[in-house]
């Protein structure tokens, strides 16, 4: 059988589900080869929504051999000594990030989820989820729009099923993917723009925290076309490198940094600062100032960490080269 293209709906250690043009699912192992590849850049590994060449009669048996170029890419960093990413999805048409309506939503975390999707490639999109336990659902939607510029923002009751068939519609033929903290309702969501149930569901805890319901990201075929991608629940989510997802999350603090006087202005107190005079006539909202700045000096940090890393793995290079040199040396007669 000769190699073919198929789309990867599940990862595992070491291997993958592919969905196949009929609808069914072949399990394929990465080979040794790429797996190597992604001890130095976990993005070179293949990752849910992405396009693989698979070899049906490879060295492992069916092998996915290769990835295929991308559209998009989702990643996130993962706080550890290593300054790593975590790659959540690739080829995403949509990042949907579901925000439950109760409790008030977390706008910090969302524009969080709002700058890694801008910095994805993909268009990003707000849900917010459980539309039935509030009454005061235009002001929300109102309130969470004006820190989502640029995106739809939507909301849904997979309970009553209002605004699930504007979700679905959102999706179209692409691929969606579902992103948000435990207890958003992504699962539920997820199972009725599906119109069966294709992933568990569990009650929110007493204290009105989510559990962890989903426990990997699972690519679902919808009914009449296109695809949604369910993903555990994210406690954290931190940034890598994302100065123009930052940009476009915070559009109105860019737009007004443009007409600063000074190129390098920190709107703080400089002479000019387009920002300062917006904050202080009341156009522009504190909390997003704050935010903003916030998410600068963790992406600085950020960089900083991942730069520390790199000077350190150079030097620990050239530590074992020489070492292999004076050994070289000791044993010439």
């Amino acid at each position: 059988m000769a190699p073919f293209v198929a789309r990867v709906c599940r990862v595992d250690r070491g291997a993958v589900d592919v969905l196949l043009a009929d609808g069914s699912v072949q399990r394929a192992v990465i080979p040794h080869t790429l797996l190597a590849s992604g001890l130095d850049d976990p993005t070179a590994l293949p990752t849910v929504g992405d396009r693989v060449r698979v070899d049906p009669d490879g060295g492992l048996g069916v092998e996915a051999v290769e990835v295929l170029p991308r559209s998009a890419l989702f990643v996130r960093a993962v706080a550890d000594d290593r300054s790593r990413v975590q790659v959540l999805a690739a080829n995403l048409d949509v990042v949907a990030i579901a925000v439950p309506c109760f409790p008030y939503p977390d706008l910090g975390r969302l524009e969080r989820f709002l700058a890694l999707a801008w910095e994805s490639g993909s268009q990003p999109a707000v849900l917010l989820t459980k539309s039935d336990l509030v009454a005061d659902l235009d002001d929300l939607l109102a309130e969470v729009a004006a820190v989502a510029p640029g995106c739809p923002v939507l909301a849904a009751s997979a309970l009553t099923g209002d605004g699930v068939a504007e979700v679905r519609a959102l999706c179209g033929d692409g691929l969606m993917a579902l992103l948000g903290t435990s207890g958003a309702g992504k699962s539920s969501l997820l199972n009725a723009l599906a119109g069966a149930e294709v992933m568990a569901v569990q009650e929110i805890r007493q204290d009105g925290k989510g559990r962890h319901t989903t426990d990997h990201r699972q690519l679902v075929p919808l009914p009449g076309g296109g695809a949604a991608v369910d993903t555990p629940g994210l406690r954290s989510v931190g940034l890598a490198a994302v100065d123009e997802g930052l940009d476009l999350a915070f559009d109105e603090i860019t737009e007004l940094a443009a007409g600063c006087r000074f190129g390098d202005c920190a709107h703080d107190s400089e002479p000019g600062c387009a920002v300062a005079e917006a904050l202080e006539s009341g156009a522009l909202d504190p909390r997003r100032l704050e935010s903003w700045r916030k998410l600068r000096r963790e992406v600085a940090y950020m960089a900083r960490r991942v730069d520390a890393r790199l000077a350190a793995a150079e030097r620990a290079k050239w530590r074992s080269i020489s070492k292999q040199s004076r050994q070289m040396l000791r044993l010439r007669p």
